[in-house]
């Protein structure tokens, strides 16, 4: 999959923006601010729907007007498709071919993307929820179930809460059956792409910088303890009553990363956490790309963040498994690939000839 063509009005400080990018390698340059991540951001948000640097659409809009547009040609296996999203506030329009579309997730299966920013590293440091964030989109990407499973695990979990916070014991009974059998159908299907995800990280290209399978070990935590969810939301049916939140089920499912016995984030610098973070990424996107689907890879500002060698060694594993890869970066760069070259300036974007 790549992108043909872009176009972006009024989000964040770029104003009009129409660029037709190269398919498969695109350098983006200009001083901090001059707004290549926002470019990027774009991106994400016409694929996921939100943005990665914040979680308030009105932060994403421009001056010029009250809302933003982000529309983009992509072409995959040769079928071309247009994707469109406009917001004004909490309000959304999404189009592809022409068609409105009612759910986002339609455009994130068109739109597959893989990004790499300053604050990848919180893969390795940060909380669960970015592990499980990480997960569940190589999951979505690779089995057409995972979504209606997740929508059904998501609803009762509110039910359960509800009845918990309202302390209705006979609702609890009936509600705790059915929130095992979501959850561990939905456990089934995260459990099934980590194996896989595993497995592929034993095959990446080696590199010295990061730790070897041998060294690494990775562990899928469903997020109960003992053999059956069921089990488990009745021993914590006590404490639930008491905390009025249900503590045990895939909603609190992790991915352990480890070196002798001990979690990985408490023997690695950031720097390392963000070489380790982008091979997982990377492996993320090697494994979709075998399913059939290679997806759009963003380096945003990775010259800054690694070493001229590192730096050349993620590009070169990144164009291996993207459909077309995007890089910013404060200097112009130079590259042996064929590519097109970007400048980013105040808002505006300019093609380098």
């Amino acid at each position: 999959m790549f992108i043909k063509s872009l176009h972006i009005e009024n989000f964040r400080n770029l104003g009009s923006v129409g660029i037709e990018p190269h398919p498969r390698l695109n350098f983006f340059y200009g001083d901090n601010g001059a707004g290549k991540t926002s470019l990027l951001e774009a991106l994400v948000v016409l694929s996921r729907g939100k943005s990665f640097k914040t979680a308030y659409a009105e932060e994403l809009t421009g001056a010029a007007a009250g809302s933003f547009r982000i529309f983009s040609e992509t072409e995959n296996s040769g079928r071309t498709h247009k994707l469109g999203l406009e917001r004004n506030g909490h309000l959304w329009k999404a189009r592809k071919d022409g068609q409105d579309v009612a759910l986002l997730s339609s455009l994130t299966r068109q739109l597959p993307l893989v990004l790499m920013e300053p604050n990848s590293n919180l893969l390795v440091s940060g909380t669960p929820d970015v592990r499980r964030r990480f997960l569940d989109w190589g999951v979505f990407h690779v089995e057409p179930a995972f979504l209606d499973a997740w929508r059904r695990y998501s609803r009762v979990l509110k039910q359960r809460n509800a009845a918990l916070r309202a302390k209705e014991i006979k609702i609890l009974d009936s509600l705790d059956e059915v929130s095992a059998a979501q959850g561990e159908a939905l456990h089934v299907l995260r459990l099934a792409y980590f194996e896989q995800l595993w497995e592929m990280y034993g095959r990446r290209p080696g590199t010295a910088s990061a730790p070897t399978p041998d060294e690494l070990h990775l562990s899928y935590l469903p997020g109960w303890k003992g053999s059956s969810l069921l089990e488990a939301l009745g021993r914590s049916r006590k404490h639930d009553l008491d905390s009025g939140a249900t503590s045990q089920g895939p909603h609190r499912a992790d991915i352990l990363i480890s070196r002798n016995g001990r979690a990985i984030r408490t023997l690695l610098s950031r720097g390392e956490q963000k070489k380790l973070a982008a091979e997982l990424l990377l492996t993320q996107a090697r494994l979709l790309a075998a399913k059939g689907e290679l997806p759009l890879v963003l380096l945003d500002d990775l010259a800054s963040e690694f070493d001229q060698e590192h730096f050349s060694s993620t590009l070169a594993n990144a164009l291996t498994c993207a459909g077309q890869v995007w890089v910013t970066g404060t200097r112009a760069p130079s590259s042996r690939e064929a590519h097109k070259v970007f400048h980013v300036e105040r808002g505006t974007v300019r093609e380098v000839l």
